[in-house]
């Protein structure tokens, strides 16, 4: 059998994202299960958490912007081994030791904001290497789809993450302080950096362009801030409910406030690997049927499964998690309906178009709405009321993406998505989400 023919660029990138998930997720579960207490299981959490958190916004919308620009850039056009990854590299780089200063040297405050007593970042030396190194080496898999080499992203994802799952429960398990743990964490990152430059040598130039850099920076500005606003949004929630109630009416917000990683995993994986093919103009009609054909067999996996778990979650949180959570199953069944904006993927053609700046307005304007109807609808319908503002701030935005492809670049949304089963499974999960509310 040839693998080659089976496992395309969009599903390599797919099994990566769980690939990715599934260690994580052991990760946390070999931690509970070890002699390690909660308290130290927190301070993982929150370095991982502080990690990430001055780090997704413009590593999210800088492979985005990568993945619009690799094939359609006015600086080195479609030149072979071009400096544009090299560039990129330097890039990344930049702005991962950014990061880690500001951590460094706002720690206090950090500190304060994570309420970690003494005013100090536990492990703030491993932290600092850590998101100095950790931020680059996300560009590994999108070079390697971006070069349709997806035997190689499934490779490198299958080394990388068994070698991190050892490297960071192994110490544990052995007896040694969490900081031997986040050793291993960091030691990963440092190969899958020597490996991120070892592809860089081989698909790039070593040429600095301030040119590229600048065109780079112009196209990835809005969509850097789209990510950062849109991913405020969680916050944002989280601050009206504490404002507004109990630290046990907020956890029971938190715990349902979340959608399957699973599918969000797929479907981001799936429209990051079809952005690049939006880039070139003359392929538009091709690269539209392959999204919709895409879109159409994620429908007919993804659907089903949202609505088997929107009419079993409030049987299945009491037993997952424990009674005290139950109410948190309605939370988690509202935020399930935002599945029905994941199947638009107007935001993929956008970027490929090179059009993100009204990425950044739609995001302005979700977030106005969220916050707006939130503070309306928890008068009258409590903590669901908040779910409810994200989901409907979250249709707004999409329908504005719609419209600006329609009227301003003339695809429709039936270029792109087949309506009809998009309807009929729509319809069915919002039956399903009106059945749990009377179960």
């Amino acid at each position: 059998m040839n693998l080659r023919k089976h496992i395309t660029d969009v599903r390599a990138l797919q099994l990566f994202q769980i690939i990715r998930f599934g260690v994580l997720l052991l990760i946390s579960i070999i931690f509970t299960k070890s002699d390690l207490g909660i308290g130290q299981i927190g301070v993982y959490e929150t370095f991982l958490l502080i990690a990430g958190a001055v780090s997704f916004f413009w590593i999210g919308g800088m492979l985005q912007s990568l993945l619009g620009i690799f094939e359609n850039n006015e600086t080195f056009g479609k030149e072979k081994n071009s400096p544009l990854l090299f560039n990129t590299f330097v890039l990344f780089t930049f702005f991962s030791v950014l990061a880690a200063i500001i951590v460094y040297l706002l720690q206090p405050l950090i500190a304060d904001l994570f309420s970690i007593s003494g005013g100090e970042i536990p492990y703030m030396k491993i932290l600092f290497m850590y998101i100095v190194v950790s931020g680059p080496v996300n560009l590994i898999e999108y070079i390697y789809l971006l070069k349709n080499k997806s035997l190689s992203i499934i490779l490198y994802g299958t080394i990388t993450f068994t070698l991190q799952l050892f490297a960071v429960t192994l110490p544990i398990l052995l007896g040694f302080d969490l900081g031997y743990g986040l050793y291993g964490l960091v030691f990963i990152n440092i190969i899958r950096f020597v490996w991120l430059i070892i592809i860089i040598l081989k698909y790039s130039r070593i040429q600095f362009s301030f040119g590229y850099i600048k065109e780079y920076m112009i196209l990835s500005i809005p969509l850097v801030m789209s990510i950062l606003i849109s991913g405020s949004a969680q916050y944002v929630d989280g601050f009206i409910i504490s404002y507004k109630f109990d630290e046990a009416t907020f956890a029971v917000f938190r715990y349902g406030a979340r959608e399957l990683p699973f599918i969000v995993l797929l479907l981001y994986a799936f429209g990051n690997a079809m952005t690049s093919k939006f880039s070139d103009t003359n392929n538009l009609n091709q690269a539209s049927k392959e999204l919709k054909d895409g879109t159409k067999r994620l429908m007919h996996y993804l659907y089903p499964a949202s609505i088997l778990i929107i009419l079993l979650s409030k049987y299945l949180y009491p037993i997952v998690f424990s009674p005290q959570f139950a109410d948190s199953a309605i939370i988690f069944n509202i935020y399930l309906l935002i599945i029905v904006t994941r199947f638009v993927f107007s935001r993929v053609i956008l970027i490929g178009l090179k059009k993100t700046k009204v990425l950044f307005y739609s995001s302005l304007v979700e977030i106005v709405i969220n916050v707006a109807l939130s503070l309306i609808f928890i008068q009258f319908w409590g903590i669901v009321g908040v779910a409810y503002a994200t989901v409907i701030s979250y249709i707004f935005e999409k329908a504005i993406l719609v419209l600006v492809l329609s009227k301003k670049h003339k695809i429709k949304l039936s270029n792109y998505l087949d309506i009809n089963i998009y309807l009929m499974y729509s319809t069915l999960l919002i039956v399903a989400f009106v059945i749990s509310l009377f179960l």
